[in-house]
């Protein structure tokens, strides 16, 4: 990377929203861009999760590109080997490589007040651009909690997103610290293996059974040979998935029905009355995401696996002591206790117009416009922003709707020609979020009676769009310039312009949401 080089646009980060940010913008014509990515390949999440077990809780032709459809898929619910190798497809069918600066981790990304650009201070140099898209992700920094005597345990640990292949777990005495997506996928695959296996299990989750098969070569040779009938199957899956919608956002009590699926699911593995209490949530199913194993609870009644209903509250040495009093001798922890969702590190090293940080813009929960604009951050946006979750469906659909307002946003900014700048306005942040949040108050996730992470530190869901993908599809489809200052550069020196937003202009910015 030349010491000052210059760009029109810097994406940050080469998973599912990086790369698709990438191929977005050569299909816009625009080749005057970087994928700035920290490690040494491209993937994401994909590249960093390679657990035992790991793979994708989303039908494989749903979790993929429109523009890039597979119909080689091997698995219905594909592993993390297919999908990383997927997205190295993606990088090479494309031609993304020029575009990639790998090992070249963001440091600081400034916002030049005068010259209406960013600054952005890489592990590999400096670089300026005229618009910054983050793509990092909100599964991208690992959490491990603060236990008391941590630092003292004698034995390996580390974090399911960090796993060390290395470590020979055979026979040993192995804690699984968390029930999350992750851990469900690692319990079943090192169950046989350790000497034993003890669960730390602050709150139990729902969990489905797992409908998984290998495809056949004869539906893998259908889609090559018709490649509608791969759009026809994406079709299905997506379209089953937006009908589940409503029971989420507006009817929780209808998802009852599903409740006693899943206690079926849970009855036929775990026989013991006593541990089938302590694996049975007391929140409505959905209000944290519905888990999908077929192996999961036939593990956890093996004769090697211990269930404590208890967080882990303190270690003393190689003994890991539960809230409840529990305690367990381990020679391993791993930890799947999830990632920097809701205060994501990215956010501390983002300064705006103000001097502010992007976390001190948040320190009262995330907000963006249309999940991809903040107030005092001209010409930056954000790949899976705020309230842009999803707990039933593909987060690839929502990655290309933000795709789609972006290539709209980078559009008006050539409208509007000259050095010039968009910068979200607080009240048009403010009616959007107020309006996401109101529609929250009904969807199980905040009705559910679980605390998620979803939820951040005050309660607030910031993290999940309360509506279908069609409907976020729809708000995100053009840049409404009413919603954004306009800031020029003139005569040397900036100035901004207020576009004014008209009545009916707000009112249709509100009903969007």
């Amino acid at each position: 990377m030349a010491e000052h080089e210059h760009v029109r646009v810097a994406v940050i980060g080469s998973g599912f929203g990086g790369l698709g940010a990438a191929v977005r913008l050569r299909r816009e014509g625009i080749t005057d861009f970087v994928v700035l990515e920290r490690a040494d390949s491209v993937g994401g999440t994909w590249r960093d999760n390679s657990y035992p077990g790991c793979a994708c809780d989303v039908p494989s032709h749903l979790y993929s590109f429109s523009f890039a459809p597979n119909p080689d898929w091997p698995r219905t619910f594909s592993g993390q080997q297919h999908i990383r190798a997927y997205l190295e497809h993606v990088t090479d069918l494309f031609g993304l490589r020029p575009h990639l600066r790998l090992d070249s981790e963001v440091k600081l990304m400034t916002w030049d007040t005068e010259n209406l650009r960013w600054t952005v201070e890489t592990t590999r140099g400096t670089l300026t651009a005229d618009v910054v898209v983050s793509a990092t992700g909100p599964l991208s920094d690992p959490k491990i909690p603060e236990i008391p005597g941590l630092e003292s345990f004698p034995g390996k640990v580390f974090h399911s997103a960090r796993w060390d292949h290395d470590y020979d777990l055979r026979g040993k005495r192995v804690a699984v610290v968390g029930t999350g997506a992750s851990a469900i996928q690692i319990v079943p695959e090192i169950q046989p293996q350790v000497g034993r296996l003890t669960l730390f299990q602050r709150t139990p989750p729902w969990v489905m059974p797992r409908v998984d098969r290998a495809i056949s070569p004869a539906e893998r040779g259908l889609h090559r040979l018709l490649p509608f009938t791969t759009q026809v199957r994406r079709g299905l899956l997506w379209g089953i998935r937006e009908l589940q919608v409503q029971a989420f956002t507006k009817r929780p009590d209808e998802l009852g029905l599903v409740e006693q699926l899943a206690k079926r699911n849970m009855a036929r593995a775990i026989k013991d009355p006593a541990l089938r209490a302590r694996l049975t949530p007391d929140y409505r199913i959905g209000c944290k995401r519905i888990l999908l194993s077929s192996a999961y609870y036939p593990a956890l009644a093996r004769p090697n696996v211990d269930v404590v209903a208890s967080g882990l509250g303190e270690i003393r040495g190689s003994t890991l002591v539960a809230a409840d009093g529990t305690e367990a001798e381990v020679d391993a922890i791993v930890f799947g206790t999830g990632f920097h969702v809701t205060d994501m590190p990215i956010a501390e090293r983002v300064v705006g117009a103000e001097g502010d940080t992007l976390a001190d813009s948040w320190k009262n929960g995330m907000q963006a416009l249309r999940g991809a604009t903040a107030a005092g951050f001209p010409n930056f946006m954000t790949i899976i922003g705020p309230n842009t979750g999803l707990g039933n469906s593909s987060m690839i659909l929502m990655i290309e709707s933000q795709l789609t307002y972006m290539a709209d946003y980078l559009r008006q900014l050539d409208v509007l020609g000259g050095r010039t700048a968009l910068d979200a306005r607080p009240a048009a942040v403010g009616t959007w979020n107020r309006r996401v949040q109101e529609r929250m108050k009904r969807t199980v996730w905040n009705t559910g009676g679980c605390t998620s992470w979803y939820l951040d530190a005050s309660g607030r869901n910031t993290t999940i769009w309360p509506g279908t993908t069609s409907e976020f599809r729809s708000a995100t489809r053009r840049v409404d310039l009413a919603e954004y200052e306009v800031v020029r550069k003139t005569d040397g020196k900036p100035a901004g312009t207020a576009v004014q937003q008209t009545p009916a202009a707000a009112a249709e910015s509100e009903d969007a949401a």
